[in-house]
């Protein structure tokens, strides 16, 4: 006779999963595949997720770390996360096939700092260091223009220029309450910082955020699914320990399922990071399903019909 499964409470949290800038990137190196044939080389991983990079890699892209791995004669795309202007700088001199893939609210922030920087202002980027977004936004302007903090204890070691010549810009997958209480820091300590005329962090990682401190009151246990190199996947975990889950755990995919630490939970959180595919949260669900007897719950806070457009080079003929 076969033993009845234990009743379990599946809270998924909407949105969650790929947002436009992941789903653009994506597209453009399918798009470069298809109209230049492999191999297509993507400098850095094109969005931080081991089952898409291999998903690609499996179409004839190669992932490499920098441009000095890369031919002259095949093309070349930049990541998601956006880099150093020195980059393209190099493509051109060595008159490489480019195609940019970051993400056009990544692109705002540069233009953000470019624009300050203009007006004779020196930045303070909030972020984390080494990430990708934060070395390709700090290469927008000359070494030493941008002064990086990644904790509000930071903001009393930064040694400006000019106290009154400041502006501030941030990483775009951050932690929104984190970041709250950076910016709060920067505010006392430099009155006349100025601040972006829209919020750095984007609508995805926001919008994500949200859903998870929804989910949270109701759940014994929550699970991200994400990478371990996914700045706005990891903020998922920290934002469900804050919002008082007691388990909060990133995943990449259903096999990294900790069962022993989630045994005896009847409610738990499922969501993932704007670069995980929602086939992976399909494998999650089916995972459960073989052990309990799942009950779908959907929590949606926000509905999102963002949508950028791919560069013009790969909309034409081939």
């Amino acid at each position: 006779m076969e033993q009845r499964k234990p009743p379990l409470t599946l809270y998924l949290a909407a949105p969650r999963g790929f947002c436009a800038g992941v789903d653009r990137a994506i597209k453009i190196v399918e798009m470069a595949l298809q109209k230049w044939g492999a191999p297509v080389y993507v400098r850095h991983e094109i969005v931080h997720n081991k089952y898409v990079v291999d998903s690609l890699r499996e179409k004839g892209a190669i992932f490499v770390e920098e441009l000095d791995e890369c031919p002259d004669d095949r093309p070349v795309i930049f990541s998601a996360h956006g880099v150093p202007k020195s980059v393209p700088a190099e493509a051109r001199r060595r008159e490489m096939v480019f195609v940019d893939a970051t993400c056009p609210l990544v692109s705002k922030v540069h233009v953000e700092a470019e624009r300050h920087h203009a007006g004779g202002l020196q930045m303070v980027m909030i972020g984390h260091e080494g990430h990708p977004e934060v070395l390709g936004t700090m290469g927008q302007l000359p070494e030493g223009e941008v002064i990086l903090v990644e904790t509000v204890a930071d903001v009393s070691k930064i040694r400006p220029r000019d106290a009154d010549r400041l502006a501030f810009i941030t990483q775009t997958t951050l932690s929104v309450d984190d970041t709250a209480g950076i910016v709060a820091a920067l505010k006392a300590r430099f009155p006349s910082i100025v601040g972006p005329a829209k919020e750095d962090i984007c609508y995805a990682t926001t919008n994500r955020q949200a859903a998870v401190k929804a989910v949270a009151p109701s759940i014994d246990a929550l699970l991200v699914i994400g990478a371990e190199n996914s700045s706005n996947s990891k903020r998922l975990v920290e934002v469900g320990r804050a919002a008082g889950c007691r388990y909060s755990q990133l995943v990449l995919r259903a096999d990294q399922i900790d069962w022993r630490a989630i045994e005896g939970a009847r409610a738990v959180g499922l969501t993932a990071g704007a670069s995980a595919p929602e086939v992976l949260v399909d494998e999650v669900i089916e995972a459960f399903r073989a052990r309990y007897a799942v009950t779908l719950d959907v929590v949606e806070t926000a509905q999102e019909n963002v949508e950028f457009k791919v560069p013009r080079v790969l909309r034409g003929p081939a």
